[in-house]
């Protein structure tokens, strides 16, 4: 973990699922850290096989806490008791998600609407819809919002896609936004299809995805964790790669991470093909 303390340049390390350490414009962000072992509530849902990439414990500084919406598998409660340093970093959430936090000991703590902007130390943040929604409880259906955010710096602009199926708000995001750097896009739970397709993209969609946000590299993330869906765990990966060669996306554009592993977000990444 020296990097994460010492170095200054842009980087990307996968935790595992959805969640992220990046090092952008000086900042160090972690993204829907669902890092604990159930997937839900008191030791109920899915558990994960493999254990997150940095133990909470282990964690670097976090400057910027990102949180794309309320499903147990990206707002992980055990997770977030565990976080230390929470007075001093700065936490941005979709509308009507912050309660959750200030009520667990975050004081610093940014609701965004879509399209609505925070910036914190020269690193600009933009909520973002998605194709996705919203539950905690049996009771509370969408009555929080859910998004995408983006991550602007002076040298960088990433999109993290949180939780998506795909539709057209890609396009129109690729041309109000884009062109982006770096996406992180979901590429498992899609099946079966009839249920998954309005709110989770198939590794072909996501990789469409990237294209219509005019990014350069896109990274596959939101699999390999914890089986939420019935597709073979590790067929997410193999779609990818293949949609993405097919689509255009080189190996070093197309990125595959292991869990824990760290790569640099500037230069070029040479090919794990």
């Amino acid at each position: 973990l020296v990097a994460h303390e010492k170095g200054s340049d842009d980087f990307l390390t996968w935790l595992g699922h959805a969640s992220f350490l990046i090092r952008i414009g000086g900042l160090t962000v972690l993204t829907d850290p669902y890092l604990t072992t159930f997937a839900g509530p008191a030791g109920l849902g899915p558990r994960r096989y493999v254990k997150s990439g940095v133990p909470i414990s282990a964690l670097p500084k976090i400057d910027l806490l990102v949180v794309s919406h309320n499903h147990y598998d990206h707002l992980d409660e055990r997770a977030l008791a565990r976080l230390p340093g929470k007075d001093r970093m700065t936490v941005v959430v979709p509308l009507r998600l912050g309660r959750f936090f200030r009520e667990r000991g975050f004081p610093n703590v940014i609701e965004l609407d879509w399209h609505e902007r925070h910036e914190i130390r020269g690193v600009s943040v933009t909520a973002l819809p998605v194709v996705h929604w919203s539950r905690r409880s049996g009771f509370d259906t969408n009555r929080t919002l859910w998004a995408g955010f983006a991550l602007r710096s002076d040298t960088h602009h990433l999109f993290f896609g949180g939780d998506s199926g795909y539709g057209p708000i890609f396009s129109e995001i690729g041309e109000a936004y884009g062109p982006f750097d770096t996406a992180l896009l979901g590429i498992g739970a899609y099946e079966p299809r009839a249920m998954m397709k309005a709110s989770h993209a198939t590794p072909e969609e996501a990789v469409q995805m990237g294209r219509d946000l005019k990014a350069k590299r896109i990274v596959g993330m939101h699999w390999g964790t914890v089986l939420l869906t019935v597709e073979p765990p590790f067929e997410p990966p193999e779609r990818f790669r293949k949609a993405a060669d097919e689509q255009g996306y080189g190996p070093e554009d197309s990125w595959i991470m292991r869990i824990g592993e760290t790569r640099p977000l500037s230069g070029a990444w040479p090919s794990n093909a």
